[in-house]
């Protein structure tokens, strides 16, 4: 019976994470499987990684054939870095002390990356929304002078238009003068009841 470390997929449609399980290599990829060994997310920034090293290396050191795939993720957590500086102290060319502070060194030099490529992703992000922030800025300041000019264009056509109103008013009170006056002259003509 030969053992795969492999993936195993999990999530919905268009959002895919990943179980790392050790399989006979002959189940089905979502099928049966011996032990879990941790998770891999594609999708975050960068891909997050969590796998219980001690038992992936003592799988990997038993014989488990891991798929191209995970043979990448074992070598980001460090676990093949591992796998090769014990086989060194296996055959006597290294100590466990110096096997040990050399895989130290490895996983602050990694994780000192990590920190870096996370800084880049957010400066990046916080870039992104300052141009964004200047752009919509931008576009309310158009959309304001834009509404200035309308409403004064508007003022202007009111301004035209109210002289016009006001000679119709005058028209209108000067006809009721000459009504007035009418009225009174007729009012005279006539004789009082007396």
């Amino acid at each position: 019976m030969a053992t795969k470390i492999r993936l195993q997929r999990k999530g919905k449609k268009g959002n895919p994470f990943y179980h790392v399980v050790v399989a006979d290599s002959r189940a089905p990829r979502d099928g049966k499987f011996i032990e879990r060994l941790g998770l891999y997310n594609p999708l975050t920034n960068p891909p997050s990684i969590d796998i219980n090293f001690d038992a992936t290396l003592a799988w990997y050191q038993k014989g488990a054939i891991p798929t191209l795939t995970c043979k990448n993720l074992l070598s980001q957590e460090g676990i093949l870095l591992k796998d090769h500086l014990l086989r060194g102290v296996k055959k006597g060319a290294l100590t466990l002390e110096q096997a040990d502070a050399k895989f130290e060194t490895w996983k602050q030099e990694k994780n000192s990356k990590l920190k870096s490529i996370e800084l880049k992703s957010t400066e990046s992000k916080n870039n992104e929304l300052k141009k964004r922030f200047e752009q919509e800025i931008k576009v309310k300041e158009k959309r304001q002078e834009l509404l200035s000019k309308k409403f004064a264009e508007e003022v202007e056509k009111n301004k035209a238009v109210e002289p016009k109103v006001e000679e119709v008013v005058v028209e209108a009170k000067e006809e009721e003068v000459v009504v007035a006056k009418n009225t009174t002259e007729t009012n005279e003509d006539l004789p009082t009841a007396e």
